[in-house]
């Protein structure tokens, strides 16, 4: 056991000073508490938690005395070295070791026999690891949990599946503490009561969040010309390249993996004497290590990253940040700009990088809103019964609890604290025999209940169960391996389905070509030539409610009176044409613009909202529209507003649009304006998976997205039409309208419209506000003629000639 004095000398050979919140942390940990530390990134947070097990350590030998979870793979080998690194120097004795997807089979093995004293793992390692009865006696000496970046799980089902896994720990170790590691949260008190149970004490211990984060942005020569083109952001390559030469490594941070390939291969064309690299979760855990040891040691100028090298790794040589298009949220921003300055007491520096016009004001606001300490929350979720029955029947697998048993567990989380019996029952008998409409397959029939216990007898079940375990779900995934050479990682199976034999695609920052498609595996050769770049699921966020907000009081005051921040400086000559020809945007105020061309009428909405809410509004509005009288229209949408385009559209007022967006029968109306049970079909299909209803296959052997689909499809509408009241289709509604609009912040939205003023303009042609609506609908369509062209061309530049004259300090004058 070793003492504060050891740790205090410890931190002073390394020139490091005690924080207050460290201190804080370790002394509640010795009382037995359990809590949330939140502090900036680079804090300290990691020691407030690992020193404080490492003071009440009592014995080198016991196994499993601390738990130690991890949202992702890729930190967790990081995370074991550092942690382990600590306890040795500081003379404690324990052992960390690594349980994770990755883990070789003779680590694991060695791992069933006995755990070392610490052990880093994923909540779905973890819930693997509670599906073996010989393991549950080494739980029962288990002291605490440490869950790393909790604001990354809260909010999501591997959330639920921590906070179920937890209660399950709980009940083997009844004085378990629990502490979580979390930075740039909104919602403090709600986060730190989900992760102990909302039954217990939960402490906040805050650390140093006065971090100097230093925003600055890339100013393009010519604003006009981004009101819809370059959405990349790759026309900024030669200021990218400038930024990057005043620092000696910088990382570069994008919103898609597609867009992390096309911005390595372009500075990779502009800088190839650079030493550069490229990192996302698709390529090949070997090649993450590389690039990852890289930044540690310094010898990388620059590495292009997505959300991969978002969190925990400490990566002291970084010097400044890079972030290409709108964080969409303050949080990330600021979680991004952390990576920079990783280390107490050092500022971290993010240069920002527009793709497209507005976003310039996006950064400006995300910097007030970060003064302002407006961060964003994370809502965690309820009843799940996907994932509830999934862990039922994993806790089945140990036949050591009875229904009640496993009920009263779940009782104290928050995901399940609500579940009310009826909806418990439904679980039980889901399990046990599939529901109504699926007992007569022995397949579904799981669970057997025997002597009061929960069992599962069929070994084949258990077998797929355990292949299964885990909440992440996405389209199935092909290796990309050189014919006769290593593995470079994986792309979804849909977009290797497009190519044939020879098509060249860019993939890991590297032009290869198709050889072969075999066993789930596309076999590759180098080869330079036209190349496609593979897109993945998820690619486009919304903006923030947080980060909204403060936009469009930004847009509102950007041509006030007082100083303007650079962004809104070189923004000033399309606000200038935006307000000249319409309105801006403003606080309690909804603007709608209304033109005539020869597609016919449009409307023009901007409810600054975010794009999952516009997707929902702009088919609602539509919907009520067409109640009214028949309606035929095609719309399009972004983040700042929605475009609704018909040959013929009704003239009406303000109060008559009021009624249209009221927050009244939105339950009714919304699903009925889309189609609202195409919609549940898809999310079914990842719910399905998670409950154990669609097998994807075992190791090598997977099924293709093809076959899932239709097995999940068929599925889904036998239970639609033979099982009425089943519990997992309304879960695949509910999630549709929530995840995929927003329903919540849809719903808050139409409330706060009611008791807004509308501006209602008439327009003679396409504002900068409504331009990139109508082109990103027409480019969408793929629609593409040299007419439609030419048009798209004379309107930008009547757009642009408008910006330059409204910058001209001559004609401002002559204005005046």
């Amino acid at each position: 056991m070793i003492d504060l004095a050891a740790v205090e000398s410890w931190f002073s050979r390394r020139g490091w000073h005690i924080a207050d919140f460290q201190r804080s942390a370790w002394a509640a940990y010795a009382a037995g508490e359990s809590g949330l530390i939140h502090s900036s990134t680079g804090s300290g947070k990691t020691l407030a938690a690992w020193i404080g097990a490492l003071l009440q350590a009592d014995g080198e030998h016991e196994p499993l005395r601390l738990l130690w979870i991890t949202p992702m793979r890729a930190l967790a080998a990081d995370t074991t070295a550092g942690l382990q690194r600590a306890a040795e120097e500081l003379g404690c004795g324990w052992t960390v070791e690594l349980r994770t997807g990755d883990t070789g089979s003779a680590a694991r093995a060695r791992q069933r026999k006995r755990l070392p004293q610490a052990l880093v793992t994923t909540p779905e390692s973890l819930s693997l690891l509670l599906s073996y009865a010989d393991l549950i006696a080494q739980f029962a000496g288990l002291s605490a949990v440490i869950v790393d970046e909790w604001h990354e799980l809260l909010g999501t089902k591997r959330g639920v599946q921590t906070e179920l896994c937890l209660s399950r720990l709980r009940a083997l170790a009844p004085a378990l503490r629990v502490w979580g590691l979390s930075a740039t949260l909104g919602n403090l008190d709600e986060a730190a009561r989900v992760l102990v149970g909302p039954q217990r004490e939960a402490r906040l211990i805050a650390g140093e969040q006065r971090k100097t984060v230093r925003i600055d942005t890339v100013i393009p020569p010519k604003v006009e010309r981004m009101a819809w083109a370059g959405h990349l952001g790759l026309p900024q390559l030669p200021q990218v390249v400038a930024e990057l030469e005043r620092a000696g490594t910088s990382l570069v941070f994008t919103n898609t993996r597609s867009q992390a390939e096309r911005w390595f291969t372009a500075l990779q064309e502009a800088r190839p004497d650079w030493p550069m690299a490229l990192h996302h979760g698709s390529l090949d855990t070997t090649l993450r290590r590389e690039v990852e040891q890289g930044l540690r040691d310094g010898s990388l100028r620059a590495v292009v990253a997505t959300s991969s090298l978002d969190l925990g790794v400490d990566f002291g040589p970084v010097e400044q940040v890079l972030q290409i298009g709108g964080p969409k949220g303050v949080a990330r921003l600021l979680q991004r700009a952390g990576r920079s300055g990783h280390r107490p007491g050092a500022a971290s520096r993010i240069v920002c990088v527009p793709t497209l016009a507005l976003e310039l004001a996006e950064f400006a606001a995300a910097r007030l809103a970060a003064q302002r300490g407006h961060i964003e929350a994370r809502r965690p979720l309820r009843n799940s019964l996907d994932v509830l029955a999934q862990h039922v029947v994993t806790l089945a697998l140990t036949a050591r609890l009875s229904a009640d048993e496993i009920r009263t567990q779940i009782a104290g989380t928050h995901a399940y604290e609500r579940l009310s019996d009826a909806e418990w029952r439904w679980v039980l008998d889901f399990v046990m025999r599939g529901g109504p409409a699926l007992a007569a397959y022995p397949q579904y029939r799981k669970v057997v209940e025997r002597d009061g216990l929960l069992h599962v007898d069929d070994a084949t079940l258990a077998k797929r169960h355990r292949l299964a375990v885990g909440t992440i779900v996405s389209d199935n995934m092909v290796r990309v391996r050189y014919l006769r050479g290593p593995s470079l990682g994986s792309v979804e199976e849909s977009f290797v389905a497009r190519l044939k034999p020879g098509d060249g695609f860019t993939f890991a920052g590297r032009r290869l070509s198709l050889i072969r498609v075999r066993d789930m595996t596309a076999y590759v050769r180098a080869e330079a030539g036209t190349q496609m770049i593979p897109r993945w699921m998820g690619g486009r966020m919304p903006l923030s409610s947080e980060l909204a907000e403060t936009l469009t009081e930004v847009l509102a005051g950007a041509l006030g009176d007082q100083p303007a921040a650079a962004e809104l400086q070189a923004l000033a000559p399309l606000l200038g044409v935006q307000r000249r020809w319409s309105r801006l945007p403003a606080p309690g105020r909804l603007l709608i613009e209304r033109a005539r061309s020869r597609e016919g009428q449009h409307w023009f909405v901007y409810p600054m909202a975010g794009r999952h809410v516009h997707e929902g509004l702009s088919a609602l509005l539509a919907w009520r529209l067409a109640q009214r009288a028949p309606l035929t229209c095609s719309f399009s949408v972004n983040d700042y507003g929605f475009e609704l385009v018909s040959r013929e559209l009704p003239e009406l007022d303000a109060a008559s649009l009021h009624v249209l967006l009221s927050p009244d029968d939105l339950a009714r109306d919304l699903p009925a304006s889309l189609n609202a049970s195409e919609m549940a079909r898809r999310r079914f299909r990842e719910i399905a998976r998670i409950a154990g209803l669609v097998f994807e296959g075992y190791p090598g052997a997977g099924k293709s997205v093809k076959q899932v689909q239709v097995s999940s499809g068929l599925i889904y509408d036998v239970l639609t039409r033979y099982d009425e009241g089943n519990l997992l289709t309304r879960q695949a509604l509910i999630e549709a309208l929530e995840q995929q609009l927003d329903y919540r912040r849809l719903a808050e939205t139409l409330v706060r419209l009611r008791d807004s003023a509308f501006d209602i303009v008439d327009v003679e042609r396409f504002t900068p506000l409504a331009f990139p609506l109508w082109a990103d609908r027409l480019n969408s369509h793929q629609i593409s003629s040299e007419a439609l062209q030419q048009r798209i061309a004379r309107m930008l530049e009547q757009i642009e000639t408008a910006a330059h004259e409204s910058a001209s300090p001559k004609r401002r004058k002559a204005r005046a």
